[in-house]
Order: C-alpha cells, then sequence, then structure tokens
C-alpha cells in the first residue's frame, strides 16, 4: 500500500494554484511508492473524516486536535510547514504515535532578515514618511526624524535558531547586543559579542526589542504592562515570533500614552486581528499580516524540509527536527519500524 501524504488545502489559492510558489512538490513526485494530495482542510480544525487514510500530514495553518486523530487510522507525521506548532495538540500526538517535526531550516534565514527589515523600517520611521509623500505632507518629514543604530542597544528576547541568526545579521551594523534565553549557551552567546542578561534588564537598556522565543504557557503574555512600562520611551519593539507572548491591549497602551516610540509587528494575539482593534489606527506601528518573511526562498526551504520528513518516515528513517521524539517509543511507530 503507498504511504499517503495529505497537505492541507491553503497552501493553495482560490483557482487551485499553489500561492506559495514552488515548495518541492516535485520531491513527492519522483518519490516511490508514495501518493499525495491536498485534504479538504483550509481552515479551524482539521476533522476526523479529512486524515483517515492518511500516513502524513503537511500542515500550515489549521489545527491539529485531539479530535483530528480520532480518524486517524494511519496517521504517523504531522510535519509542520514552519517552526511554530501552537497549532498541534502536541500531546495528543503523542498519546496517538504521531510524529511532529518542524522546519527550522527554511525559516531562519527568511525570519531573521524579516526582522532586519522590521527593525530597519521601525527606526527610519518608513511607514510614516511613505505617508507623508501618499498624503501631500511632504514638508513635514522634519517631524519625523528616525533612529540610527549604531552603537543601539539591540535586545532579543529569545536567543535560538532564529534569535542567533539576527545577531550574526546585525553585528556589522555596530549594536551593542543583549539576549534574554535561559536556553542559551553562554560560551556561544560571548563569542558573538552577544551579553546574556535577564529579561528585565534586557527592556530597560533595549532601544530596539526585537522578540524571537517561542509561544508556550510560560511564554504567553511574558511581555505584559509591567514588563512594558521598563521600556524607554525611545525604544521600539519588533515581534516576528507570536502575537500573545505580548499583551495586546497592554502594548496598544503604552503607544498611544507615548510610552513607547513604535513597534513592529508581523504577529498578533487574535489573527487576523479585528479591523476595529485601536492598535491598526496607531500611526507609530507598522503591521504585517503574519507574512514579512514570506519569500520564495521560505517556501522552498520550508516545504522541502516538510517533505523531506514526509519521505523520511515513509523508508523508515528518523525524520530531522522532531518536536516530541517520545511518540518514537509508540508501537504505532515501532511498527513502521520508525525508531531511534
Amino acid at each position: 500500500m503507498p504511504f499517503r501524504i495529505g497537505l492541507t488545502r491553503d497552501f493553495l489559492t482560490d483557482d487551485g494554484r499553489v500561492g506559495w510558489g514552488d515548495i518541492g512538490l516535485a520531491a513527492l513526485d519522483e518519490a516511490g511508492d508514495v501518493t499525495w494530495d491536498f485534504i479538504d482542510t483550509a481552515e479551524g480544525d482539521i476533522t476526523p473524516d479529512a486524515v483517515r487514510g492518511y500516513d502524513a500530514l503537511i500542515v500550515l495553518t489549521p489545527r491539529v486536535t485531539a479530535d483530528t486523530l480520532k480518524g486517524a487510522d494511519r496517521l504517523v507525521l504531522v510535519a509542520r510547514f514552519g517552526v511554530g506548532y501552537d497549532n498541534v495538540d502536541v500531546e495528543a500526538c503523542t498519546r496517538h504515535g504521531v510524529l511532529v517535526t518542524i522546519t527550522p531550516g527554511g525559516v531562519r534565514g527568511p525570519v531573521s532578515v524579516a526582522a532586519l527589515t522590521l527593525l530597519l523600517a521601525a527606526a527610519h520611521r518608513l511607514g510614516q514618511k511613505d505617508r507623508l509623500v501618499r498624503t501631500g505632507r511632504w514638508n513635514d518629514k522634519l517631524a519625523y526624524m528616525g533612529t540610527g543604530v549604531t552603537g543601539r542597544t539591540l535586545g532579543l528576547i529569545g536567543w535560538g535558531n532564529i534569535g542567533r541568526e539576527v545577531s550574526r545579521l546585525c553585528a556589522p551594523l555596530g549594536m551593542r547586543q543583549l539576549a534574554a534565553d535561559p536556553y542559551a549557551d553562554p560560551a556561544k552567546a560571548a563569542a558573538d559579542g552577544v551579553t546574556l542578561t535577564d529579561l528585565d534588564t534586557l527592556l530597560a537598556e533595549a532601544d530596539f526589542a526585537v522578540v524571537t522565543c517561542a509561544l508556550t504557557p510560560q511564554t504567553h503574555h511574558l511581555l505584559d504592562a509591567e514588563r512594558l512600562a521598563r521600556m524607554k520611551p525611545a525604544a521600539y519593539l519588533i515581534n516576528v515570533a507570536r502575537g500573545p507572548i505580548v499583551d495586546q491591549v497592554a502594548l496598544t497602551e503604552a503607544l498611544v500614552a507615548g510610552r513607547l516610540a513604535g513597534a513592529a509587528l508581523d504577529v498578533f494575539e487574535v489573527e487576523p486581528p479585528d479591523p476595529a482593534d485601536p492598535l491598526l489606527a496607531l500611526d507609530n506601528v507598522l503591521l504585517s499580516p503574519h507574512a514579512i518573511a514570506w519569500t520564495d526562498q521560505l517556501a522552498l526551504g520550508n516545504g522541502s524540509a516538510a517533505i523531506r520528513s514526509a519521505l523520511d518516515v515513509a523508508a523508515g528513517r528518523v525524520p530531522a527536527h522532531p518536536v516530541n521524539p517520545e511518540a518514537l517509543d509508540h508501537p504505532r511507530l515501532l511498527a513502521r519500524k520508525v525508531s531511534r
């Protein structure tokens, strides 16, 4: 029986094209004893009926829940297209013998460049200057001086896969670099010219605070009103991680009150945000629809890595970057001879 792979339908545009461009699907066509297609789910929870008969799923935004797995008579892999897996019930997957993988190599470069893009755009007040031209206010430009980054302090909230790459990209800019991450290697940080510190110190000293940590129960509202109040009035907050890491109401209040110079956000507590959300009306905020890093390079990198995970499991190999390696001990995976 062929190994059957399903991709969530949100990879497709309304007219049936792969909206991401090349995501490496040729590798599936070239693989032996493998079939693939798109499941019926493009948003919301993936239903049990949608996954029945599939051995692996490649998932973009729909949710894999405990109920989803009730239909998973053959499922052994959920390969996330990206590094966040808050749309996957990992504990339920582990109980059912379903391995969950992510694609850190595919996102490292594009998301880090996106973080730098937002940082520089905020520092130069690009959004406001763009509106000056579009609204005929050319001569108001003296009221919108930017902030130079050389010699300023960069604070990285999370110094993992993406945080380290942001450090590398920013090194030529001559910024002092701080990072708050309890799991970071002090020796590696020192070698890269990064000072590890606690979060409160980082927020008090950073001119640009960049959120790159994962969303977990411990990091939900990590930046609440109290922590945001520690930031300098001239500082900027950039978030390319997950929206709920920041208390969005508290952030809005700080921006309205002038306790922060500005923010650049690719992610929100609720996505998409309510059009009436007062954050969207602020002049000192740059916004992107959780897509600032969406490039051809990210598409191919993520897609190829997720597909490689599926083909590895199909061949009885342990894939790279499992989130729940303990699932490898489950009888379902052992029966497929996928074991460590």
